[in-house]
């Protein structure tokens, strides 16, 4: 009985196919061998049988081609508007996508997805149009033949003798929920031709010619056949795997193809794709950017573009950086256990391949146990191209000047010849050689060690200008300075080299290292984007601009340039925000745009976007570029997502600790405030109930508790209200030049009655003058002073003194109570902090806290100390001037 548990890999799988499909629009593909076969006709009666259901259709775009029945099907259905495009002074008609998405139905119809859109639109393609509407969980139906599939591409152009030049990746096919073959005999789509039921009459004629021809139809038949099997077969293996009724393991088959700069490069791509499929295999795409094979600005983009058509079909992308190409790609190969390789090869005549090997040919002798599979055209195909004149003016000069080096090597052993031993002019010759070989090129190198032997032959051994050697000691010495000569150059062409892949892979380990250091040492969002602007210019040569969402918009948040933006480019970054895909220059999507707009992604989605436009127009950024800037994009959302989550964290510190003051000066408003009206509420309600039972004596002791538990109500709703405001504005204080003693006096008036039996000292000179807001300073003191009061047992002392010290005033109110425990000195300022030595008396804890912040208003210092003689001692400082 076979094992029908689910392995974790099955299991996570499904998850991840249930959470796409979840906010994922769902794809349907009709697809046919040819025009005509019915894919239109078939997808309308299916859209009109699901309306009928209830469901919201809308049809996007339908070509009838003149077609009566698609007509009369089309007039069921809700017509979604075309938008007008102005190319080439004629408005043409393109798919509405912003409408498509503004409108939002459940279901609706694009007819034929290998369309080209207008440029000026949003995407180049079509199929990118619905891709980005299954991202917002819109479901498509469409139609594909299957001549417009990519890896398909070679195939049908051998079949068809022309190039297709609309094509779709493959991935959309892989995204394809369900794929419908809509298939006809070849005999009756001739016949629908005839009839005029495909194309108009005149249309018909040139099309019976060329493509619908009955062989072509039969063998692209095939194809549609063979595809929509091996779809077929891949969703019996899922639906196997995920019930779990046959264990298959995964294979071990592992594709790598090398993409170059040349067209052949597109051909290698489509056929490493097709035997990836036939295999089942994952497989790879790799460029390498070696010194040894400069290229030029357009070869750097040609690559870009064949990687990013490989990442389309399904590949893994990787740039490589190596002096060998060689040994890169199979160091990589055995790396990543690749078993199967990729390779274009020119064929060429029998005597070329005798002097010239290209990568195929290395390779293959140093393979091992990779198989390696060649695709190739003959030399006869690829016309050869001049090299350009500033290449060959490089070129030139290094020769001029490597002919220079030799000819000034000679004429330096001319003036020294007579002086020294002939053998020792052969030093001179190899220091020319080392200097040739500096260069970096072995071809000047090699030419120089050749030229300095045969100079010094001619000119220094005997018979002199002649090649005729004399000594049989003289061809000895000329060999060994040839291959002494060859080794230092090739050992020095090779150092160069090598120090160039150094240098560049030490220049991008240097940059992500100094942009993370950067970025790890900065804190607030503000600074992070002001470090990531100007890093991102210098590094990349652009102009900069980040955008970040605020109150549900796309923002402009920080930049290098206060360049103006248009709305256009405005509505390319919140595409890039919303869908998280790379677009702009350089890409398939949006690539009339002038810049690159690079996603911001992090585990939680996208934080937002950057702008990058080269100072240089209309320059694409080179592949390791391109990798680079990916990478410091990582970093910078990696550093935007950390600062966002500590200041998430701190948020909820705050709110912790909000919510605990709260509770406390709850608890302690309601205890403070509640006590003073009780006993309030109970005197007055005592003089009500019994006036002829109270004597004078009893009435004025009520009359004083009433006052006093008023006044007290009074302080604590006083405390509330100042410090409320002096933490919610700015102090403003009112400075005017006042006697310390008068404003001492205001305070005693008030504070006279809680005395009772305590004994209050004063030490304040009259003439004391200072700069104070005499309403807050009276607050100030009146605190102090109770505080005191508070704390001093009966018949005790309490001073009050203010002296000067180097243009400042030095105020003190001393008492005798029981002191300050140690632990609580820097703890008695704080709002809603009542000393542990206080157990009966009430108070909120906030007349101290409202001290602290006068006097700091004033410029001043308040602290508590325990006096020697016992007791606390409240000091603070005013400036006089």
């Amino acid at each position: 009985m076979p094992d029908r548990r689910l392995n974790p890999e099955t299991l996570l799988q499904r998850v991840q196919e249930e959470e796409r499909s979840a906010h994922q629009g769902k794809l349907k593909i009709y697809l046919g061998a040819a025009p005509g076969v019915g894919k239109t006709y078939t997808m309308l009666q299916d859209a009109i049988s699901k309306r009928a259901q209830g469901l919201d259709v809308v049809l996007g775009v339908v070509e009838s081609h003149g077609r009566k029945e698609i007509e009369a099907l089309i007039k069921d259905l809700d017509i979604l508007p075309r938008q007008q495009v102005l190319y080439h002074g004629k408005d043409l008609l393109e798919f509405d996508l912003d409408a498509a998405l503004k409108r939002s139905p459940a279901l609706i119809l694009i007819d034929e997805m290998a369309h080209t859109n207008v440029p000026g639109v949003r995407h180049t393609k079509r199929w990118q149009d619905i891709k980005e509407l299954l991202d917002r969980g819109i479901d498509v139906y469409t139609t594909l033949n299957v001549q417009h599939i990519e890896s398909l591409n070679d195939m049908v152009s051998q079949i068809i003798h022309s190039r297709i030049k609309e094509t779709v990746p493959d991935t959309m096919l892989e995204m394809a929920d369900t794929i419908e073959l809509v298939d006809l005999p070849p005999e009756d789509l001739l016949r629908r031709l005839q009839e005029g039921k495909v194309y108009f009459p005149a249309q018909a004629a040139l099309a019976k010619e060329h493509f619908f021809r009955k062989g072509n139809l039969i063998a692209l038949r095939e194809l549609a056949l063979r595809i929509t099997a091996e779809r077929v077969g891949a969703q019996v293996l899922l639906y196997r795997q995920g019930q779990g009724i046959q264990h298959v393991w995964p294979t071990k088959d592992k594709i790598l193809v090398y993409v170059g700069s040349g067209p052949e490069s597109i051909k290698l791509i489509r056929t490493a794709r097709r035997m990836a499929i036939n295999l089942k295999a994952e497989w790879i795409a790799i460029h390498v950017d070696s010194p040894q094979i400069p290229l030029s600005s357009e070869q750097q983009n040609n690559a870009i573009h064949h990687l990013r058509l490989a990442e389309q079909l399904g590949a893994e992308t990787r740039i490589l950086i190596g002096m060998d190409i060689v040994t890169t790609i199979l160091t990589f190969a055995h790396e990543q256990n690749i078993t199967e390789i990729v390779l274009w090869k020119r064929v060429r005549s029998r005597w070329r391949e005798l002097f010239w090997s290209d990568v195929a040919d290395k390779i293959i002798r140093r393979r091992g146990e990779i198989d390696v599979y060649i695709v190739s055209t003959n030399s006869e195909s690829t016309p050869l191209k001049l090299l350009s004149w500033f290449k060959f003016k490089e070129i030139w000069q290094k020769y001029v000047a490597t002919i220079l080096a030799i000819t000034g090597a000679t004429l330096i052993n001319f003036l020294i010849f007579p002086y020294v031993r002939a053998s020792n002019l052969i030093m001179v010759y190899l220091l020319s050689v080392c200097l040739v070989a500096l260069f970096g090129e072995l071809g000047p190198s090699i030419i120089a060690t050749v030229l300095g032997v045969l100079a010094y032959n001619f000119f220094f051994i005997p018979p002199y200008y002649s090649f005729a050697l004399g000594d049989i000691r003289a061809i000895f010495t000329l060999f060994f300075m040839l291959i002494l000569s060859a080794i230092i150059s090739y050992l020095a062409a090779i150092t160069h080299k090598q120090a160039k892949v150094a240098q560049l892979i030490e220049k991008n380990t240097a940059t992500l290292h100094s942009l993370s250091r950067q970025l790890a040492s900065t804190r607030g969002i503000d600074k992070l984007l002001i470090t990531a602007v100007r890093y991102l210019t210098e590094v990349f040569s652009s102009e900069v601009i980040i955008f970040l969402p605020e109150n549900g918009q796309l923002i402009r948040r920080q930049s290098s340039h206060s360049t103006q933006l248009s709305e256009k480019e405005h509505g390319v970054a919140l595409w890039v925000y919303n869908l998280g895909q790379v677009a702009g220059l350089g890409t398939d999507t949006l690539p009339f745009a002038d810049s690159l707009y690079i996603p911001l992604l992090t585990s939680q989605g996208t934080l937002g976007v950057i702008r990058l436009r080269p100072f240089q127009e209309h320059q694409l950024f080179t592949p390791e570029k391109m990798h680079l800037l990916e990478a410091c994009a990582s970093q910078i959302a990696l550093a935007l997502e950390v600062d966002r989550l500590h200041e998430q964290t701190k948020n909820t510190e705050l709110e912790t600790e909000t919510n605990r003051i709260r509770n406390t000066l709850l608890q302690a408003v309601s205890h403070d405030l509640r006590t003073p009206l009780v006993a309030i509420m109970g005197a007055a309600s005592t003089l009500i109930e019994m006036p002829d039972e109270l004597d004078s004596r009893n009435i004025v002791k009520l009359g004083n508790e009433i006052y006093l538990e008023s006044e007290q109500l009074n302080r604590l709703i006083n405390n509330l209200l100042e410090i409320f405001y002096l933490e919610s504005n700015d102090v403003q204080l009112q400075k005017k030049p006042i006697a310390l003693h008068d404003i001492i006096q205001a305070v005693l008036s008030v504070s006279n009655k809680k005395l009772g039996d305590k004994h209050l000292t004063l030490q304040i000179p009259d003439d004391l003058i200072v700069p104070v807001d005499s309403t807050l300073l009276q607050e100030v003191l009146l605190n102090l002073l109770d505080n005191a009061i508070k704390f001093s047992p009966s018949g005790t002392n309490i001073n009050i003194t203010a002296k000067t010290d180097n243009n400042t005033v030095v105020v003190s109110v001393e008492d005798q109570g029981p002191g300050i425990v140690p632990d609580e000195e820097n703890k008695l300022f704080e709002k809603y902090y009542r000393g542990r030595q206080l157990t009966t008396e009430r108070g909120l804890g906030l007349g101290l806290a409202i001290c602290r912040i006068v006097i700091a208003a004033h410029g001043g210092k308040i602290w508590a100390e325990n006096r020697p003689e016992g007791g606390a001692a409240f000091r603070f400082t005013l400036p006089l001037e």
